[in-house]
């Protein structure tokens, strides 16, 4: 009996011992397959993530729909309470929100001022917080973002600062940049469930962080090659304009020869040379060198040149016309722009010429009797500086005699100025010289000749500044 008994314990021990391993080889198969498929799952959201950032990047560079998926897949993939992107402002003194998620708590903390605009409406805190920028320096983010790093923030914001029940209270921060450049900071905030973010979780985080600074660097880096292009179609656009605007072609007024080039340092250019026909057989040549360069230069000009036109039949002085082109522009100029100016009046079957100058380069005349080249320096002040007065009484009527066989050269400062890969300039003294050898081949071979001892004298080196010539012969 006793051994019948025995036996029977043991085999009810024995199947104890099976029926548990069964249940402990079960539980664990469970758990694996579960563990199996919330790694599957993960992984999915993950790849669904990195397509959705793809897709994102490839049909869209206006970046809202970018940053949307980047934090709407970023709380799915980390099954968080809510996600967050800020990018750091184009001045670098704030953290503009670029997208938050529905319902993610505040990243900073809330005045009491703003808690009781707020109340306890979760609509509004979303709505203050997608509106509000962080200051330089305040708040966890830009600790996170000044350390370079991804910080793990256990209690995100103290008491009463945050609306929500306490639930997700802890933070994954990472930085997000691209090629050395800060782009901005990149937060998921807690679960729903409260429980904490795990070891698998923060490595997710760091790849998810990783492929956002990527995907928001190639971004950039798209946006900027596409603002180039169109800044550069403008460009050209302008600078088609601005060609329009320069003379077509050489006048032929009788008894003169006139030879005009403009070669702008840039695509737009802020020299101007122009020719006006003018009543009672006169005729006028204006060249003009607007301060700076670029496009407002090159806006400038095509202001002047349109004032001068309108306004040059209404006086046979060239000093009259450039103080009437001076009143007009001078209230819209800024106060660090100014136009030097040099303005020629020409008479049919005269031997006489008559030249203004507005702080303008002082134009040579090459005499065909001594062979000898003159300075002309007649006073005057660039418009653009006075209202008027003091321009009007620097700024005189300059007239001089002008033979048969006379070459008068004006120019801008980009021809004098012209540098070499040393750094020394083409110079006053070397244009008059070459001048005075070419001024007697006439009007269209003394400004060749001058472009030629240019680009011999600047070589390689990069042009720094617009060149306009212009020679008016006396046949």
């Amino acid at each position: 009996m006793d051994s019948l008994f025995n036996s029977l314990v043991t085999v009810l021990v024995v199947a104890a011992i099976l029926l548990a391993a069964v249940v402990f080889l079960t539980s664990r198969l469970r758990a694996t397959a579960r563990a199996k498929e919330n790694i599957e799952g993960e992984e999915k959201r993950l790849f669904g993530f990195l397509h959705h950032l793809g897709q994102a990047i490839e049909e869209d560079y206006s970046s809202r729909k970018l940053f949307r998926v980047i934090v709407d897949g970023m709380e799915e993939v980390m099954d968080s309470e809510g996600a967050a992107l800020y990018i750091v402002s184009q001045d670098g003194r704030a953290l503009v929100p670029a997208h938050l998620s529905k319902g993610c708590p505040p990243l900073s903390a809330l005045s009491e001022e703003q808690r009781g605009r707020i109340g306890s409406d979760p609509v509004g805190l979303t709505s203050h917080l997608r509106l509000t920028n962080i200051p330089v320096g305040e708040g966890i983010l830009w600790e996170c973002l000044k350390s370079g790093g991804p910080m793990r923030v256990r209690h995100l914001l103290q008491t009463g600062s945050r609306l929500d029940d306490g639930k997700g209270d802890e933070a994954l921060l990472a930085p997000v940049t691209h090629a050395g450049r800060d782009l901005g900071v990149l937060a998921v905030v807690g679960h729903p469930t409260n429980r904490r973010f795990g070891a698998k979780d923060y490595e997710v985080f760091l790849s998810l962080a990783e492929q956002t600074s990527f995907a928001l660097g190639n971004s950039i880096i798209h946006q900027e090659a596409a603002e180039k292009r169109r800044l550069e179609r403008e460009l050209r656009l302008a600078s088609e304009v601005q060609r329009v605007l320069l003379p077509a072609a050489d006048p032929e007024p009788p008894g003169y020869r006139i030879h005009g080039t403009n070669v702008p340092a840039r695509i737009v250019s802020g020299d101007y040379y122009d020719y006006i026909e003018l009543p009672s057989d006169h005729f006028g040549v204006a060249i003009a060198d607007v301060s700076g360069k670029g496009v407002s230069a090159g806006l400038l000009m095509a202001t002047c040149r349109s004032a001068l036109r309108s306004l040059a039949a209404a006086s046979d002085s060239p000093a009259g016309a450039l103080a009437a082109v001076n009143r007009q522009l001078f209230l819209d100029m800024r106060e660090d722009m100014f136009i030097s100016m040099a303005y020629v009046i020409l008479k049919n079957g005269s031997d006489t010429l008559r030249l203004a100058r507005a702080g303008h380069e002082a134009p040579l005349m090459y005499r065909k009797e001594s062979g000898e080249v003159e300075i002309l320096k007649p006073g005057g002040l660039a418009i653009g500086i006075d209202e008027g007065a003091v321009f009007e009484r620097v700024t005189r009527d300059f007239e001089t005699k002008f033979s048969p066989g006379d070459c008068l050269l004006l120019y801008t400062d980009g021809v004098n100025e012209a540098e070499n890969r040393t750094g020394e300039e083409f110079g006053r003294k070397r244009l008059r010289e070459v001048f005075l050898e070419a001024g007697g081949l006439g009007a269209e071979a003394a400004v060749d000749r001058l472009q030629e001892e240019l680009q011999r004298f600047v070589g390689d080196h990069q042009q720094m500044d617009d060149i306009t010539l212009i020679a008016i012969e006396k046949r």
